[in-house]
């Protein structure tokens, strides 16, 4: 088992870095094909684009042939979609390489969390489940720093090299593992499009998933391009500010330490807001400041106030409709995913028409105000259940 889990932290460790890599190697990548940084974004949102909508057939298949077993050939056809990425001739080459890479990323991380959960005893499943909430957040911060760091010193087509040997031994460990243990199938049939539809009935599984979209295509939209800020608006040179975006994970990883203690001090309406109001004091930091170590406080206050948003929305969505968890999972992530597509897009065209400074102004108040619209709908629903139960 504990093979197992090692090979899960390592493909979802790289599922994070293949979302991420992307970030901070856009002004190579612009100055490399002479494209517009709306086409070079392209390879941003096309992978959330897939991954999002991939969402929809990973559960049915996980059921069918195994959860472990999906992670395994995921990770394994990922490693081909990053070795075509960094083969690549021109700009459409490389999107559409992301493209099948987004597709079939799309099967490690929530299948992995549903193995878990079908074979991890409840007692030491949330330790294991934040092991691997740490192994997603260290994925993010490498995906920043590889795109930067390693496209300037050895070019970009090395980073996704490295992608490639990460998923292919992740892939390679986890169907070593489902191969001896042959009792990894799933039930024969799967409930998913019934299932979904039964989410999609239910009021409240329509607001955490219309607010999710909405999260997904703001703090997503301005992180894809926060590198880009870092080095146009304050100097950095590309090799640094893709590891100075790296503070963005920090931040969250620091969220995930401390939030069993955080959460005892406020209820999660409350704790929505809080979200929010963080984001927008550190994306209105990033705007208007010029003083390299505020922007570097900054850039640390997107990921924990982003993680502590993202996290209560994360524990609705587990429970949005309990009788249907995995499809409702599957749903969220889906919609996250599709705010992050459409984000990107709307990203990218305001930095080309005005500036970084404006997207991430933008953002902040986006975010605001979604997390304290959540934070209200909350209060109301927690309200009215308290009065039924009297």
């Amino acid at each position: 088992m504990t093979r197992a889990l090692r090979a899960l932290y390592l493909c979802c460790f790289t599922s994070l870095a293949s979302t991420r890599i992307c970030d901070a190697m856009l002004p190579s990548l612009e100055a490399q094909f002479a494209v517009t940084p709306q086409h070079a974004a392209r390879t941003i949102s096309v992978f959330a684009l897939t991954y999002g909508v991939s969402q929809l057939f990973f559960g049915p298949l996980g059921d069918r042939i195994g959860k472990i077993r999906v992670v395994g050939i995921s990770a394994a056809v990922s490693a081909l979609g990053n070795l075509a990425a960094s083969a690549s001739g021109n700009i459409d080459q490389l999107i559409l390489a992301r493209a099948v890479a987004g597709a079939m990323t799309a099967g490690i991380v929530p299948m992995a969390m549903a193995w878990i959960g079908d074979n991890i005893r409840y007692e030491r499943r949330q330790e294991i489940l934040a092991r691997l909430l740490g192994a997603t957040i260290l994925g993010t911060i490498y995906g920043q720093w590889a795109g930067g760091m390693i496209s300037s010193l050895a070019g970009w087509r090395t980073a996704f090299l490295t992608l490639s040997v990460a998923f292919g031994a992740g892939g390679m460990l986890t169907l070593m593992w489902t191969s001896a243990h042959a009792d990894c199938r799933g039930p024969a049939k799967s409930q998913f499009w019934r299932n979904m539809v039964s989410v999609l009935r239910t009021p409240w599984a329509r607001v955490v998933l219309v607010i999710a979209m909405c999260e997904g295509a703001l703090a997503y939209g301005a992180l894809a391009f926060l590198p880009t800020h870092f080095h146009d608006e304050l100097g950095f040179p590309m090799s640094e500010a893709g590891l100075v975006v790296g503070l963005y994970g920090i931040g969250g990883l620091f969220y995930s330490r401390a939030a069993k203690a955080i959460r005892q001090h406020a209820e999660e309406a409350v704790f929505a807001a809080i979200g929010g109001v963080l984001l927008l004091s550190s994306f209105g930091l990033l705007s208007s400041q010029h003083e390299r170590s505020l922007s570097l406080l900054a850039c640390f206050g997107t990921g924990f106030g982003f993680y502590i948003l993202h996290n209560t929305l994360q524990l609705n969505a587990t429970q949005m409709s309990p009788e249907c968890r995995g499809t409702a999972v599957a749903l969220f992530s889906c919609f996250l995913s599709l705010g992050q597509f459409i984000g990107v897009l709307a990203g990218a065209a305001i930095v080309q028409q005005r500036s970084t400074s404006d997207l991430m102004f933008a953002s902040g108040v986006g975010l605001l105000v979604t997390a304290v619209t959540f934070s209200g709908l909350l209060l109301r629903r927690h309200r009215r259940d308290r009065s039924w139960k009297r």
